[in-house]
């Protein structure tokens, strides 16, 4: 009819919308962190993820330079790992002995909390 407007080039019914991404994965995906490097070594952590929570960390590399470097990652790291998965994030205590290592712990940790943010895996 006269003096109402026209559509051209939309097909009649309703609006077609583009599908929305799936959300990511809820089950466990790993995140790697970056390599952090002291004077003493380099520390790099690997984090498992499920749903928003940390689920798991292991360590892929700690200082090991001298017999004694070894021994300051053997006490620190567990101690590390314990607080980061309570606290669900990297800012942790230093740990008294490896405030070098525990620096890196924290810098890889973020590191992979940050990528996983991201969503990304590996």
């Amino acid at each position: 009819p006269a003096g109402q407007p026209t559509r051209t080039g939309a097909a009649p019914g309703p609006a077609r919308t583009t599908p929305a991404a799936p959300p990511p994965a809820a089950g466990p995906h790993k995140v790697t962190g970056p390599i952090a490097a002291n004077d003493y070594g380099a520390v790099q952590v690997q984090i498992t993820v499920t749903g928003d929570r940390i689920t798991e960390i292991r360590t892929l590399e700690m200082p090991e330079s001298s017999s004694r470097s070894s021994q300051l990652s053997a006490r620190a790291e567990p101690l590390l790992r314990a607080e980061a998965l309570r606290e669900q994030g990297a800012d942790l205590d230093t740990v008294s002995g490896a405030t070098y290592t525990s620096q890196s712990y924290r810098e890889s940790l973020q590191g992979a909390i940050d990528a996983a943010a991201r969503g990304e895996r590996g």
